[in-house]
């Protein structure tokens, strides 16, 4: 079955209505998202200079003047919120999506969290490759590093993918297993139960693995984990295992 994705969609930069924006991603706003998150008990982000040092750092191994090439494997596969110039369907070796990172924000709550992907080691993942152009990597990278390490949650690292036009250096995010809101290898169904019941201010968290699943199609990759996975939560919600949660009308958003 071949989904259809979000019709809001842009093909290159990503934007789409009620996904995030690029100019969601200021300082000041990071700053506030923060103190919101501190005040409600969802997490403690990273301070600016820490998250900028994680980014020199990385980047220290870029040739200066060239493009550089990030690897989604997830939510920035549609909507990364940085401007790209280009995207490819990518492979990745020693690496494999899972769900394995709590999500207390955006589609979940500190009291009934979601689950997000993040990579874990072993087996192999496709994804998408996007690219920043070498005049834009300052700014893009900036934006993307308050995107993915607002928390920590994340490890950046380098690895070589496969496109179409050969192998390419590209920046990912790697599971952090240090941090606080790594959830280890959670059983099938707790895993189904986590996504189907969650949702915050981002809306569901299924509709998170809905649209993974959807531009998974859009890439050939069919019948896998991810797609296995989301038929057990739409079972899950279509059996009205979730009744308890409907009936009380959600979660505070």
């Amino acid at each position: 079955m071949v989904r259809r994705c979000d019709p809001g969609l842009d093909a290159v930069s990503g934007f789409r209505e009620g996904g995030f924006r690029r100019e969601d991603f200021t300082e000041e706003n990071i700053e506030i998202i923060a103190a919101e998150a501190a005040r409600v008990g969802a997490f403690t982000a990273l301070g600016r200079d820490a998250r900028e040092a994680s980014r020199r750092r990385l980047l220290a191994r870029h040739a200066p003047g060239a493009a550089v090439w990030v690897f989604g494997y997830g939510s920035l596969m549609w909507n990364p919120a940085f401007y790209c110039d280009a995207r490819r369907p990518a492979l990745v070796y020693g690496y494999h999506r899972r769900f394995c990172l709590w999500m207390t924000m955006g589609r979940g709550t500190p009291d009934i969290p979601g689950l997000m992907l993040g990579l874990e080691r072993g087996g192999s993942c496709r994804g998408v490759a996007l690219k920043i152009a070498p005049q834009h990597v300052e700014s893009e990278t900036t934006i993307l590093w308050r995107r993915e390490m607002m928390t920590g949650i994340y490890e950046p690292r380098w690895v070589n993918v496969r496109t179409e036009d050969g192998r390419l250096p590209a920046v990912t995010f790697v599971a952090n297993h240090a941090h606080p809101r790594y959830s280890g290898r959670l059983d099938l169904e707790a895993t189904v139960r986590a996504i189907a019941l969650a949702r915050g201010r981002l809306g569901l968290c299924r509709d998170y693995l809905r649209q993974t699943v959807c531009h998974l199609d859009e890439l050939g990759i069919g019948d896998g984990p991810m797609h296995r996975l989301l038929r057990r939560v739409e079972a899950y919600v279509s059996a009205g295992t979730d009744a308890p949660y409907r009936q009380r009308g959600g979660l505070r958003d």
